[in-house]
């Protein structure tokens, strides 16, 4: 075994394809992935939220329990309550020590010279922390994607609309309200995960050049663009399953007046990341030019 294998933080943005991300570096063979995508390590540090996390994880061990002893012999379902179990015995730990975090990340790797944790809240997160976790190996690198902020917000409004439903209720006239209740925080100064200006500065001012790479989502998801994350991450280049799209939501059209107004409130997202990548993709260039009328 490497003895200290580079640990990549994608640290977001939400519905820009971390999951898709995921998924082809689970799959890759120079990289060793535990099966919880989402660990906020940090996050739960910064907030001292270890409490509502545990709570969860003891319902999802719960969960996997009852399964398995109902026979579902699925070795993937054995596999998660290893994994859960485990992380269980980290964040009871309360993060003094991230050495246990280190440990969880790495365990069973061999060869593989890659360990992540893709969480994308830590694209919230202050500067200090952000160093802190720069510097947790000697090693690290940090991605974050960026999605359209028109049809990434319009796709966060509809995961948590779906995810209030579960099946029943009118899911367009929620979405639709969910939408409306961001742009109003927008417009009220509360920044979340829209806010673009706020990730990349603090990333930027943290995290030192050649360690940390900001890349479009259509990027990604391109041969071209796939090919320099590997080479950002010190792994071998291979394809990537493009078809394949994860976690994509339940398709809804966004009303036109909807629409118009979300692009209003995200107008200075837009020409923040234009200053930086004049080259935008297609779907921001259109949504720019109807902002700027």
């Amino acid at each position: 075994m490497t003895e200290v294998p580079t640990v990549l933080f994608c640290v977001g943005a939400t519905k820009a394809g971390t999951s898709w991300l995921y998924r082809h570096l689970s799959q890759h063979p120079d990289c060793h992935l535990r099966s919880i995508k989402e660990l906020h390590y940090f996050d739960m540090i910064e907030q001292g939220t270890q409490r509502r996390f545990r709570t969860r994880l003891r319902e999802r061990i719960a969960l996997l329990k009852s399964a398995i002893a109902e026979g579902d012999a699925r070795p993937t379902l054995q596999r998660q309550l290893r994994d859960a179990l485990d992380w269980k015995t980290v964040i009871i730990g309360g993060g003094a020590d991230h050495a246990p975090y280190l440990g969880y990340m790495s365990a069973g790797r061999g060869e593989k010279p890659l360990v992540a944790d893709i969480t994308p809240a830590y694209a919230l997160l202050p500067e200090p922390r952000l160093r802190q976790m720069a510097a947790i190996a000697p090693q690290t690198r940090f991605l974050y994607l960026l999605r359209d902020p028109v049809s990434r917000l319009w796709s966060q409004a509809r995961m948590l609309a779906a995810r209030r439903l579960v099946g029943q209720g009118d899911f367009a006239a929620l979405a639709e309200q969910m939408l409306h209740g961001m742009l109003d925080a927008i417009r009220n100064g509360l920044p979340d995960r829209e806010d673009y200006i706020g990730a990349i500065t603090r990333l930027r001012n943290a995290i030192a050049p050649d360690r940390l790479l900001i890349q479009f989502q259509d990027d990604m998801m391109s041969a071209p663009g796939l090919s320099r994350l590997h080479g950002f991450m010190g792994i071998a280049d291979r394809p990537g399953d493009f078809d394949h799209r994860v976690h994509e939501g339940t398709p809804l059209a966004m009303p036109s007046d909807l629409r118009a107004r979300a692009q209003a409130a995200l107008r200075p997202q837009y020409d923040f990341v234009a200053s930086l990548f004049p080259d935008l993709p297609a779907g921001w260039r259109q949504n720019m030019t109807e902002v700027h009328g």
